[in-house]
């Protein structure tokens, strides 16, 4: 049985809790090296903050958790670290499976997803199968992800539906870029969170988290667990959001 909500669970539950959280797991390598340690070992550490963020997403009642796992400029890294981070993903999709089920959480991903190798994309299909009835959380997984990638793949969808003439040139509005977008069946972000202290976009979700409320942590990922996630979520709370109008205190 699932132990009931804590008091700060409970507290940020009652007030407004964003549909849809996207991370930035920013840190790892730094984590790491301040202690030594090789830097896969940062990436080792953080796969338990996704647990631990994961839970207490669902807990307070997000609908969506959407994570920066690996950028398509990722792939510019070190051959040994690019092998290594691959075969700690696998690791995740094959040992997390009993956890996600056990906690209603439904795996996604999104991305240039064809560029993930074999021994990963069939432990990643495998597990979107397996929690596809999962509905209590909807865990996102950016793999080979890029926000700028994402807004090309979909001016190429956009531009063979109308060479093929299923979309005619009037019909192009926000909802049909938004339809053949990778991240177009998610609602947009609502709060955008970023750990290690550095405060830039990195190319992630630049179409989504157009009007995102951003929080940016000291904390390394592997760091980062409820306590921080909670905060954040509290820091959100606090804020007035406005999509271009005028704000309470203005409007009078």
């Amino acid at each position: 049985m699932e132990p009931p909500l804590t008091a700060k669970e409970a507290e940020v539950k009652a007030g407004i809790v964003p549909r849809h959280v996207a991370v930035i797991m920013d840190g790892n390598g730094r984590w790491a090296k301040s202690r030594g340690l090789p830097r896969l070992a940062g990436h080792r550490e953080g796969a338990k903050s996704v647990r631990a963020v994961a839970r207490a997403a669902r807990r307070i009642g997000c609908e969506v958790l959407t994570l920066y796992a690996f950028s398509a400029q990722n792939w510019q890294r070190p051959e040994d670290e690019v092998n290594g981070l691959m075969g700690l993903l696998r690791q995740y999709l094959v040992r997390e499976r009993d956890e996600l089920i056990e906690n209603d959480i439904r795996i996604e991903a999104v991305g240039d997803l064809d560029r993930l190798p074999s021994n990963v994309k069939g432990p990643l299909e495998a597990l979107r199968r397996d929690t596809a009835k999962c509905g209590s959380l909807m865990l996102v997984l950016c793999l080979s992800y890029g926000g700028r990638e994402e807004i090309a793949a979909m001016a190429r969808r956009i531009a063979l539906d109308v060479r093929d003439g299923s979309l005619d040139p009037d019909q192009i509005d926000e909802e049909a870029l938004r339809a053949r977008m990778w991240t177009g069946e998610f609602p947009e972000a609502d709060l955008v969170i970023r750990t290690s202290g550095e405060i830039r976009i990195s190319n992630f979700l630049l179409w989504s988290c157009a009007y995102s409320e951003w929080v940016f942590v000291p904390a390394h990922w592997p760091d980062f667990r409820e306590d921080g996630f909670l905060d954040a979520v509290r820091e959100y709370q606090g804020r007035e959001r406005r999509f271009g109008r005028v704000g309470g205190l203005e409007a009078g």
